[in-house]
């Protein structure tokens, strides 16, 4: 009888252990202090930067394990903001982004690898004007977790990225009476992300 109680025990012990590893933390990204901002050469002088002001997405953690983060992030990609409205209605027209028929810009994780001390390389599926494209960001952080006045937990990164924007069928452009092109190929991109802990577990951070 003891032993048959033991055995129920350990197992009881392992079952509640395996359902707290399928489970994950979740994040929500706080679009009020996330930013997307990018930068593009313009005539080969000087650069054009600006941003998306809408973002949501979530981050998907397990443990202290980097390789069982997922993120998944949507930009509205009518809320491109250059400073210059001319500028950005072509920017949302079909020879840029085409917002009309592609109203959003997705980035799903796949791959989070150490680079150095509090740095990874983090691969995903970005897409663009309905293309799809592995790209890798430099990240820095997480930061360390911290209560806001409110009593929410927030952690923060930052990451890089180059992308050309002809991967993505952004192929518009004008020569220039001088030599060069109006636009600039490569396109770089910065992002800052602040999250929120979320109540309760989510899926576990390697399923879909």
């Amino acid at each position: 009888m003891y032993r048959s109680g033991l055995v129920s025990t350990i197992i009881c012990i392992f079952a509640l252990a395996a359902s707290s590893s399928a489970h994950a933390t979740t994040w929500e990204i706080d679009p009020v202090h996330t930013s997307v901002q990018f930068s593009v050469r313009h005539m080969t002088i000087s650069n054009v930067r600006g941003e998306f002001t809408k973002v949501s997405g979530k981050v998907l953690s397990e443990g202290t394990d980097p390789g069982r983060v997922k993120i998944e992030a949507t930009i509205d990609a009518s809320t491109i903001d250059t400073r210059e409205t001319k500028r950005d209605k072509h920017l949302k027209s079909a020879d840029f982004l085409d917002v009309e028929h592609y109203p959003t810009i997705t980035f799903k994780s796949k791959k989070v690898e150490p680079a150095a001390s509090g740095k990874w390389k983090l691969s995903g599926d970005l897409t663009i004007r309905g293309v799809t494209k592995e790209v890798i960001l430099d990240v820095e952080g997480p930061s360390e977790e911290v209560k806001d006045p409110k009593g929410n937990i927030r952690i923060g990164a930052h990451a890089t990225a180059t992308i050309n924007r002809k991967d993505f069928g952004l192929k518009w452009n004008r020569l220039l009476e001088a030599g060069g092109v109006l636009v600039g190929d490569d396109v770089a991109i910065t992002i800052d992300v602040e999250a929120i802990k979320q109540a309760g577990p989510g899926p576990a951070a390697g399923s879909s």
